[in-house]
């Protein structure tokens, strides 16, 4: 532990640990769609990917003439909860990733999410990930400023007793990595590939220090971080 190169490692949740997204922008395009907005999967993920829905809210006023109610919002977390119960499954190596850095850091994890805390704890509970972080989850909905404002991550470096400066953060988005980067945190970009929020090249233009393609080789990668920064 002495010579990792970080005091602690904060995650997003969705598109970082758990493979949600797909799920939550088809029930959104659903629930849009009925609002008179035709929008598909493709155009929502675009569009509200790494944001909350509330956030939004007044674009899609804009686009349907609809107000966006609490009860309408609540309508969509309930619909957007049973897809999630019942589809979700977890990005490939990440339950062992997390595992291998909760050993290395002596449980200094933490998460950190734009989602409502409820969702956060209901999907690492399904993927088995929620004794991992136990009470160090965190959520931009309890915050004053959600993502890509920096508190959540700095209310979760603050938890965990160590200088945000100090913290590795695990990003997807854009707008997730701008807050990392925010914080004072080394970020680091999860990509799977493709274009849009999720690119390479977003993410790289958000600012953070490395793009990798597989939560496997995550442990590996922040390990050797003193190392391959000093080399850049």
């Amino acid at each position: 532990m002495s010579d990792f190169p970080f005091d602690a490692v904060i995650f997003d949740c969705d598109g970082v640990l758990v493979d949600s997204e797909p799920i939550t922008n088809r029930v959104l395009s659903t629930m849009l769609g009925e609002l008179g907005w035709d929008i598909g999967v493709d155009e929502t993920m675009r569009i509200f990917v790494g944001k909350t829905v509330r956030d939004e809210a007044a674009r899609i006023e804009a686009h349907t003439g609809v107000a966006i109610t609490p009860e309408w919002l609540a309508s969509f977390r309930t619909r957007r909860n049973a897809a999630l119960d019942s589809e979700l499954v977890a990005i490939p190596g990440a339950v062992d990733a997390v595992r291998a850095l909760h050993r290395t850091l002596d449980g200094r994890i933490a998460v950190a999410s734009g989602a409502d805390r409820h969702k956060v704890d209901m999907q690492l509970a399904k993927v088995g990930l929620l004794d991992c972080f136990e009470d160090r989850v965190f959520s931009g909905h309890d915050m004053t400023r959600s993502k890509p404002f920096p508190d959540v991550y700095l209310a979760a470096a603050a938890a965990l007793g160590v200088d945000p400066t100090r913290c590795a953060v695990v990003e997807d988005t854009a707008t997730g990595a701008t807050a990392g980067v925010a914080a004072g945190a080394t970020v680091f970009g999860y990509s799977a590939g493709g274009a849009g929020p999720h690119s390479a090249d977003t993410l790289r233009a958000a600012g953070v220090a490395a793009v990798f393609d597989d939560m496997a080789q995550l442990p590996a990668l922040l390990a050797a971080w003193a190392r391959v920064a000093r080399s850049a």
